[in-house]
């Protein structure tokens, strides 16, 4: 098993093309893909790149939302978001908030991050919320490297999500 970061990613915005990225850092890297090699990547980029980003001052909280926000201490904007990418409420109690995500995880607050998600200038704090089809980005992912590279490397999403349970 060998593991290699490729180097110089860029900070990643909406609209830009991640596998044009990694092409490119493959390159810099001298490194040539070969068939069975997967290539792993950060939800929170393929996110950004998708321009998954929610404003939290444009979000309505209804009912729902803000009576989970009380038995929570979360902000009801926050609430309705991760009500508005869920299934189902698994659990909540005081500061957490479990759910079934619309692809099937049970995580806390819909995986939706607000670390390390600058505001938007002119609309303010904003977080960031999953892929809509992780599944489809991997696909688009891969069809795109093949093309590039003759390889078409396993596209994975990863995201540390950690452990719904823990506190």
């Amino acid at each position: 098993l060998e593991i290699t970061a490729l180097p110089g990613i860029p900070l990643v915005n909406p609209g830009d093309d991640l596998s044009q990225l990694i092409i490119d850092a493959l390159a810099r890297a001298e490194v040539v893909l070969r068939p069975g090699d997967a290539i792993v990547i950060a939800q929170k980029v393929v996110s950004k790149a998708e321009g998954r980003y929610a404003v939290l001052a444009e979000v309505e909280p209804g009912a729902e939302a803000k009576d989970l926000a009380g038995k929570t201490g979360k902000d009801p904007r926050l609430v309705e978001l991760i009500l508005s990418e869920s299934e189902r409420v698994v659990r909540h109690r005081p500061n957490l908030l479990i759910v079934q995500h619309k692809h099937g995880y049970v995580l806390a607050n819909a995986g939706i991050d607000a670390s390390n998600v600058e505001p938007d200038p002119e609309r303010g704090e904003r977080v960031l919320l999953l892929p809509v089809d992780p599944d489809e980005s991997c696909r688009a992912m891969r069809d795109r490297l093949c093309t590039a590279t003759g390889v078409a490397p396993v596209v994975i999403i990863n995201d540390s999500l950690g452990r719904a349970w823990r506190r």
